[in-house]
């Protein structure tokens, strides 16, 4: 490594994981494009070298051995580039449209997030993460995939199997049995009833995928539906009720509410980074990038760039190119769930503020991850004449 990057060489994995803004922040403001030692790879911080690397497929692939993912599930529309990835993707698109998500999903998730919430009124307090984020996300997600005959206990389990695989193998350590374990009895139940699912009839009438490529994509919505939008909500509940202002605004006004959410989307996106794989000698903002480089484009650090969006660490109701956020990626791999996940953070955030008379948070957890980020719990305590 011929050039100097004293700030990416000082950069620690710690760092990165518990409180990386500030550490962001020097990057993005003098190394955009920076090589991190501890990554073993380079860091984009910057919002335009971030979406250059995003929308460039042909040089910054995730076709790649090292591909997490990948190493658990096999691959799919998450971890394929070009044509292959078209493939495996288009198919699943229809239901996962806005129109399609309004129409079929809008009134049912409102429904079920305010249930949730008014299963856990009359405690007077509990952990919105655990109570309600999470319990919508596998709803949601048990809606979309629709498996008849799959308990959300079965399905919660093999994603924890392979969520942690996945987390095994992005840092380094060998692929847990857990893993192929737990998407070998998913590719048991949704192979069975692949003629059950109106969502696996839609993919079998819009493509040509076998049935492996299918459980594949499966895995991968599941994986993406249940981590990122259950720590989404999550991280909106703590950042809206631990501003006072905020929180203020929104309890007066509930119109406020999708733009609270969008605010805490692009101030700590629940997945911090993407990962890609440089396929040749490329040059990224005046830095020399070497074939088969790991390129890590941090999401967490394009939303925070000044030069898009001002006073970037400030929670703005009132901003408006908030949603020129990166926080579902861009290019041919942007979140095909981004309104799902929307969806679900704006349904649970104004089902607890109209359901929990006067509710508050009582700590402020911290938000940790160096790949996928939030607060451990969010405990709220609320007035005790709720529902």
């Amino acid at each position: 490594m011929t050039q100097r990057f004293p700030i990416g060489d000082s950069i620690t994995i710690e760092q990165l994981s518990t409180d990386p803004h500030l550490h962001l922040a020097r990057l993005r403001a003098a190394e955009p494009v920076s090589w991190i030692p501890a990554l073993a790879g380079w860091l984009v911080t910057g919002r335009e070298a971030a979406i250059e690397v995003m929308r460039d497929a042909d040089t910054y692939t995730v076709d790649d051995p090292r591909f997490s993912t990948a190493r658990v599930i096999g691959p799919s529309m998450l971890s394929l580039d070009g044509e292959t990835h078209r493939r495996h993707r288009e198919p699943f698109g229809d239901p996962f449209r806005a129109g399609a998500v309004r129409g079929a999903m809008s009134d049912w998730v409102h429904r079920r997030a305010g249930e949730l919430v008014d299963e856990l009124a009359p405690a007077g307090s509990g952990d919105l993460r655990a109570d309600v984020a999470a319990p919508l996300a596998i709803d949601v997600m048990m809606r979309m995939l629709d498996l008849p005959g799959v308990a959300a206990a079965d399905l919660l389990g093999w994603y924890d199997g392979i969520v942690g695989a996945v987390h095994a193998v992005t840092e380094g350590e060998a692929l847990p049995a857990s893993g192929p374990e737990a998407y070998a009895a998913l590719h048991t139940a949704v192979s069975a009833r692949l003629d059950e699912s109106a969502l696996l009839a839609v993919v079998g009438s819009n493509g040509d995928l076998t049935v492996d490529e299918i459980v594949a994509n499966v895995a991968v919505l599941l994986f993406g539906g249940v981590v990122t939008s259950e720590s989404a909500t999550a991280i909106a509940f703590q950042f809206i009720l631990a501003d006072p202002e905020v929180a203020g605004a929104v309890t007066a006004d509930r119109s406020l509410v999708p733009a609270a959410v969008e605010e805490t989307l692009r101030l700590e996106p629940s997945a911090a980074v993407v990962d890609r794989y440089a396929t040749r000698d490329a040059e990224l903002r005046g830095v020399h990038v070497t074939s088969g480089d790991l390129v890590r484009v941090s999401l967490s650090g394009a939303n925070r760039d000044p030069a898009t969006f001002s006073d970037p660490d400030r929670l703005d109701l009132s901003r408006a190119n908030g949603a020129q956020h990166v926080t579902f990626a861009r290019g041919p791999h942007a979140c095909l769930g981004i309104h799902v996940a929307r969806l679900e953070a704006v349904a649970a955030v104004g089902a607890v503020l109209d359901r929990l008379p006067d509710v508050s948070i009582e700590k402020v957890e911290p938000i940790r991850g160096l790949v996928f980020r939030a607060p451990e719990h969010v405990p709220v305590r609320w007035a005790s004449n709720g529902l």
